[in-house]
């Protein structure tokens, strides 16, 4: 069940609410319970098959965290139970047998490894079972993150629920804001990305440039907009899921972009991965081995493939870079170029992400430098003249999926300038996540949804459910 279909929107979130609702009048205790219960029918319903394994490892860990000599033991089956499900196919290619991955697995898993290690720190665990249950499959964050700490989700589990009017208005203002990055930005200029990406296309100049923003600005309105729609959907409910996303295609470094893209995995990969290597406290070298480290453990939890290994390879070397930088000449990248270099080098790097083997890779980035040749959407054709007037005579045949004159093309152009120069969701409705009534903002929203309801004749699912 996706958050932008019908059945979700017509069907289980009203019945999500309305027991929540119920049961705050009449049994507020069973809420936890009732939330938790329609977490795990939201996954079941993806595939039945693998709720048990949902449960299995809700119960797993919950047994482990009430044991801390297990504590080690249960970090280590969770990862070995991830990377089976992830990198089976990778590692052994011929086997016999595909294994499929469960959607949600790598979320629900590294959260899981968050509140063990933080047990093992010291940290207190929770010993209520359907407490723990909604924590791990609360279904606003339960398929494609944000990755939760239980510290600072549990507190707000056993606050006395309620049902506050400015929970409602936030909440559904910023699902619709989210739903419209989906479906109104990220699937119409997917289109551009297919072709471009497939085996053996060898896209020319033009081409590849519009496939490889198409594909950056694809990516960031179809995460971005799930993060906001799950952050909407959690409020509803009274509950605040952390931030996931902060502009960052305006980052003005590579450490500002991962400071501002997927926030909750960067965290997660800091606090969990790069700190316990020994982070920056044992030299400038150790430090740069273990920013290597984290972006290759990090570009492997994408996904098994040497694309990833790359893609995170890539993001290690930018980091070391930026750090020598730094060392080198005192200062930080000047901000008026900087923050289009860091661009270039994150679009650059997304070229491998997105492109099934380095092969294709190589094609795309080849097309981006011309090696390809050169040649213009026939929706130009008909500036043959004033080209002319240039000396310039190109081909107007090379682009074979495409044409200027349609929609899609100024589609993209849009998504560029709201990524780029837009303020994002939090600063639109305060830092604070507050919401203030008002008529012209509930009219104006309320005409983004039915555009978006209009527009979803065919539902797609989110980019980060495969990883």
């Amino acid at each position: 069940m996706l958050f932008n279909s019908f059945s979700f929107l017509f069907l289980y979130l009203p019945v999500a609410l309305a027991g929540y609702v119920v049961l705050l009048h009449w049994r507020p205790s069973w809420i936890a319970g009732w939330l938790a219960l329609a977490s795990l029918f939201f996954y079941g319903y993806w595939d039945t098959r693998y709720l048990p394994l949902l449960l299995g490892s809700i119960l797993f860990n919950y047994w482990c965290a009430r044991h801390r000599r297990l504590l080690l033991f249960g970090v280590v089956a969770n990862l070995a139970l991830l990377a089976y499900y992830k990198y089976a196919n990778f590692f052994l290619p011929g086997h016999g047998w595909e294994i499929i991955l469960p959607v949600g697995i790598s979320f629900f898993t590294f959260t899981q490894i968050a509140y063990l290690v933080d047990c093992y720190r010291g940290g207190t665990g929770e010993y209520r079972l359907v407490h723990y249950t909604l924590f791990v499959s609360y279904f606003p964050h339960l398929i494609a993150g944000p990755v939760l700490h239980h510290k600072e989700m549990m507190p707000q589990f056993d606050r006395l629920p309620r049902f506050d009017m400015a929970d409602i208005g936030i909440g559904l203002s910023i699902f619709v804001v989210g739903l419209a990055k989906k479906v109104l930005l990220a699937d119409p200029i997917s289109v551009l990305v297919a072709p471009v990406f497939a085996p053996g296309a060898q896209p020319q100049l033009v081409e590849a440039w519009i496939g490889m923003l198409a594909y950056t600005f694809q990516l960031y309105f179809d995460f971005s907009g799930y993060s906001d729609m799950a952050i909407g959907l959690s409020r509803l409910f009274g509950v605040r899921l952390p931030l996931n996303f902060d502009s960052p295609y305006k980052a003005a470094n590579i450490s500002d972009f991962w400071r501002r893209w997927h926030m909750t995995l960067s965290r997660f990969l800091r606090d969990y991965l790069y700190v316990p290597l020994g982070g920056n406290r044992h030299g400038t070298l150790s430090r740069y081995r273990n920013l290597m480290l984290t972006m290759l453990l990090g570009g492997l939890w994408h996904g098994a493939g040497w694309t990833f290994v790359v893609w995170g390879a890539l993001h290690g070397v930018y980091l070391v870079v930026q750090h020598g930088w730094q060392a080198l000449t005192g200062s930080s990248t000047p901000s008026w170029w900087g923050r289009w270099l860091t661009l270039l080098a994150v679009m650059i790097a997304w070229v491998v992400f997105r492109a099934p083997d380095l092969a294709t890779a190589g094609e795309v980035l080849q097309g981006l430098a011309g090696a390809n040749g050169v040649s213009l959407p026939r929706g130009m054709a008909g500036w043959t003249s004033q080209m002319a007037a240039l000396g310039l005579h190109p081909a107007f045949d090379g682009i074979r999926w495409i044409d200027v004159s349609g929609p899609v093309v100024p589609t993209l152009l849009v998504a560029m300038a709201l990524a780029l120069y837009a303020p994002n969701t939090q600063q639109l409705f305060g830092l604070s996540m507050q919401w203030t009534p008002a008529r012209w903002r509930s009219a104006l929203l309320a005409m983004v949804f039915l555009s978006c309801l209009f527009n979803m004749n065919k539902v797609s699912e989110f980019l980060y459910f495969q990883f």
